[in-house]
């Protein structure tokens, strides 16, 4: 199965509740943070909502 690298390149700070909750459902934390996710419809969905927040490339 294929893998998405998922870095946060923006602050979480003055966003959404539900975008934080997502971001951290995702192990993102602090800028710079880098999680690999597996790549299905629940993570491109969360991917989805904080896009304007993380870099994603697929490994």
């Amino acid at each position: 199965m294929a893998q998405l690298e998922v870095k946060l390149v923006r602050s979480l700070a003055s966003v959404k509740k539900t975008q934080i909750a997502v971001a951290e459902s995702l192990g993102l934390r602090k800028i710079g943070d880098v999680t690999t996710q597996p790549d299905n419809d629940a993570t491109r969905g969360k991917i989805f909502k904080i896009s304007h927040l993380v870099e994603v490339t697929e490994r």
